[in-house]
């Protein structure tokens, strides 16, 4: 190794610790987002190394970024896939900004590929009450699914929030729920008075009869072995009611999170509200859903307006 390439090597290195302790500090990212963000620099300055240029990040301008985008692309990454790689290049410029490493951050006027936007599918109230209808009341796992499925669309929580959903969380008499989102960030959503029943329901006549393992009493559902779900146990569940509902869609646990945001969009929800129940990040994230309510629009007018065509 050159000694101008070691010294290269040695300065970007220094760089990444500084970032990679802003996103776990500032951002508080999780790590598998930390390590995702850390291989995007990783892939800059491979480039930089390939294409000889020894420049730090204060010295790199648009054109030196849009020759790297071009040169991922030629390698064979995808659109979605550059996209996501110019995130992570903005996030590291933003932080360089922050510290004075650079005066300006070349990577303002960066445009990431066009990616075709997948709207994923959504239930109706409807599908959704058919697919708890299915549930067997009679046995102690109906009551707990019945509470679960209840609780995911009233909340529009992850599946990993919903497993992870913690007793000490539950404020019931004031209508709200305490998650641990992304990036262990907690956030407050509102109850509706139907999952709020059925949790009362399994706790007060199936959980309390359960034996729970040691370090799992606070967690609210429960399998057979006093544990916690997994996040396939969910899947399957919803998967199975949807089959039973003679529902033929693409379904998983994250389709009853979208239909809480679109039919709450649909109903008329400020976004930036819809944007705190998610828990996103960014409203970008969120406004998926405005373009399923054109969809829902230009549909309804569709069918009913005698002279839209």
């Amino acid at each position: 190794m050159s000694k101008q390439i070691f010294i290269f090597s040695n300065v970007w290195e220094v760089y990444k610790k500084g970032f990679k302790a802003y996103l776990r500090l500032e951002r508080s990212l999780s790590e598998n987002s930390v390590e995702a963000y850390l291989r995007d620099i990783g892939k800059l300055t491979d480039y930089l190394q390939a294409t000889q240029q020894e420049k730090a990040p204060g010295a790199i301008v648009l054109k030196d970024l849009q020759a790297f985008v071009k040169w991922v692309g030629e390698l064979g990454m995808t659109a979605t896939s550059q996209a996501r790689l110019i995130s992570g290049i903005r996030s590291f410029y933003k932080y360089c900004v922050i510290e004075q490493i650079c005066t300006t951050d070349p990577s303002l006027l960066l445009e990431a590929p066009r990616t075709r936007r997948h709207l994923p599918d959504t239930l109706s109230f409807e599908e959704i009450e058919s697919m708890l209808a299915q549930i067997d009341l009679s046995s102690p796992e109906g009551g707990r699914n019945k509470a679960i499925i209840e609780t995911m669309y009233s909340c529009g929580l992850r599946v990993s929030e919903v497993v992870n959903l913690k007793i000490s969380g539950l404020y019931l008499k004031v209508g709200f729920i305490k998650v641990t989102g992304k990036g262990d960030k907690e956030r407050l959503i509102p109850i509706g008075s139907a999952a709020i029943k059925y949790i009362e329901i399994y706790q007060n006549t199936i959980r309390c009869h359960q034996t729970i393992q040691p370090g799992f009493e606070d967690i609210l559902f429960l399998n057979r072995r006093g544990k916690n779900l997994s996040r396939v146990m969910i899947f399957y569940l919803i998967k199975d009611l949807a089959r039973k509902a003679g529902i033929n869609k693409v379904i998983s646990p994250h389709t009853l999170r979208h239909s809480f945001a679109t039919h709450l969009v649909e109903g008329g929800a400020d976004l930036r509200a819809v944007q705190e129940m998610l828990g996103h990040e960014s409203i970008t994230t969120t406004e998926i859903y405005t373009h399923l309510d054109r969809d829902y629009l230009r549909d309804t007018l569709q069918r009913y307006h005698p002279g839209f065509k």
